[in-house]
């Protein structure tokens, strides 16, 4: 009997895969890919450039030697400022061929204020009302592809808190990457969240979170890397997100779609040995859901 175990995948910087220079040591792809495959997820995200192949046929070709798939990937797109319209029109197409080629099915957008990812200010009407058309510009552009677009929620981006979030819902209706770790940062309770718009969860990412090293990051006077080498995502069931909660309600109301347990890791101590290192807390976060999880989906 398939259960929601079945649709259970990973993420690149599960293992510390980013592209942020000095987050810290990079595994080798040969080897993550191995790890991935052997604790038998199906299916990865593409991860940091560099991390897989830059050609879609490469992406499937690499993949199918691990039996694994690609699910898609995170998308930095800019949709408030109309000087950067064409630019996101054709990154969007870009990266929407790539996928569909490589047998994706979710663009996973994050709503950057520039290019360099600076500090987003407060976004004037004119502003939100181009970003909301955007939107729906993009969900066209993946349509064509056969790929569900799925908003990113995100530690310094245009949509950040519970505001944002709130913002987009009554503004548009694209739908949600539903990220368990960085809803709760932003003040949304993802239990809620899953309950209140279930009809605009496409995508979901597991992350759990130290709350408690939480204030710093959003008054902008500590970096989500720095946050992160210091321990903010822990691994499921660690930390103060109700993941169990999240996936029950999802269940209930017949979600079907990928879990991917995205436990944003930074390798600062030189890289671990064979079979150490973030596939151990990978390891404990499968470990939950198995163990305290699903049976409560059981019941």
């Amino acid at each position: 009997m398939s259960t929601f175990l079945d649709r259970v995948a990973s993420a690149p910087i599960s293992w510390g895969i980013c592209e942020v220079p000095g987050w810290g040591a990079m595994l080798p792809t040969p080897r993550v890919l191995t790890e991935m495959s052997g604790l038998g997820l199906p299916a990865t995200e593409l991860g940091a450039p560099g991390f897989l192949p830059t050609s879609p046929e490469d992406v499937k070709a690499e993949l199918a030697k691990y039996d694994m798939t690609l699910i898609g990937g995170f998308t930095p797109v800019i949709l408030h400022d109309p000087a950067m319209r064409e630019w996101t029109i054709n990154e969007a197409r870009r990266v929407a061929d790539l996928f569909q080629r490589a047998g994706a099915t979710e663009f996973i957008s994050a709503i950057v204020y520039d290019q360099d990812w600076s500090v987003p200010r407060p976004l004037n009407a004119d502003e939100r009302k181009h970003m909301m058309e955007m939107f729906g510009l993009i969900d066209e552009i993946c349509a064509e592809h056969g790929l569900n677009q799925v908003l990113h929620s995100h530690v310094q981006t245009v949509v950040e808190t519970k505001d944002d979030i709130d913002m987009v819902l009554e503004g548009c209706d694209v739908g949600f990457c539903l990220d368990t770790g960085h809803m709760a940062i932003g003040g949304q309770d993802p239990v809620e969240f899953a309950k209140m718009a279930f009809d605009r969860v496409g995508h979901v990412h597991l992350k759990d979170v130290d709350l408690s090293l939480v204030p710093p990051v959003l008054a902008r006077e500590k970096s989500l890397m720095t946050a992160t080498q210091e321990g903010l995502f822990t691994p499921l069931g660690q930390g103060d997100v109700d993941i169990a909660g999240v996936v029950e309600a999802l269940e209930s109301r017949g979600y079907d779609g990928w879990y991917v347990i995205e436990q944003d890791t930074a390798i600062t101590d030189g890289l671990p040995a064979e079979g150490e290192g973030p596939i151990e807390q990978v390891v404990t976060s499968l470990d939950y859901l198995r163990d305290a999880v699903a049976p409560r989906l059981a019941k």
